[in-house]
């Protein structure tokens, strides 16, 4: 189990951006815990981000003591650790959340995210040992999250650039690692417009590659950026 635990770990060290984080989890994860339904929430998340992983709807911090346990302590916590025998099933009647375990994702002392396991019913409660690799992954995600959410922007590193706003926004998402497709389901374009907008990026800053146009907007100055307009 521990190993399994490691390959998790090595997982989320290896994602490169906040919607690489479900795909990267998701064949890992639920065998590790053993749980039917799972789920990662960022509470600031847009709905078009959602990856088709076997989910569980995000637990509702305010409504519930397993929810309201995680948000006060910033800790991971299961139903029987807060309530009695049997009291869960009079909050949630839910066949599918016979048992549940919620951990944190903290982000500069701030609750960004949830992680979000359930049994169903038939299925052994959540333990400490469940309880204590829980609290291990989400220092790891906690951890990777800082990391993502500290990363210079282009849009603010290069303010006095050849590129437009539009491109600007195009470099933003490529840096973050998305395909054409996933920028322009974010962006609301084509995936041609993308592929097109792409090309004049390339031959305004005169490389070839997506990681050569991405060093070069980091690595410029304003006076370079005068230079080529």
């Amino acid at each position: 189990m521990a190993n399994s635990l490691h390959a998790v770990f090595h997982a989320i060290a290896n994602v490169r951006n906040e919607q690489e984080l479900k795909r990267a989890l998701m064949d890992k994860i639920g065998e590790h815990f053993g749980v039917q339904n799972w789920g990662i929430y960022l509470l600031d998340e847009p709905p078009t981000a959602e990856i088709d992983v076997p989910g569980i709807p995000a637990v509702c911090l305010e409504s519930n003591p397993v929810g309201r346990y995680v948000v006060e302590r910033h800790a991971p916590a299961h139903e029987q650790l807060i309530l009695s025998p049997g009291d869960w099933k009079h909050i949630c009647p839910r066949h599918d959340h016979e048992h549940v375990m919620t951990g944190p994702i903290v982000c500069d002392g701030h609750l960004v995210g949830t992680l979000n396991f359930t049994r169903d019913k038939g299925n052994p409660a959540f333990n400490a040992n469940d309880l204590a690799d829980l609290s291990a992954l989400c220092l790891h995600l906690s951890a990777k999250m800082a990391t993502l959410r500290t990363k210079p922007k282009i849009s603010n590193s290069f303010l006095i650039s050849p590129l437009t706003a539009r491109e600007l926004e195009i470099a933003e998402l490529v840096a973050q690692g998305l395909t054409n497709a996933e920028i322009g389901e974010k962006l609301w374009i084509t995936q041609n417009s993308v592929k097109q907008a792409l090309k004049r990026m390339f031959r305004k800053l005169e490389v070839s590659a997506r990681t050569e146009m991405v060093a070069k907007l980091h690595s410029i100055s304003p006076q370079q950026s005068e230079q080529i307009n």
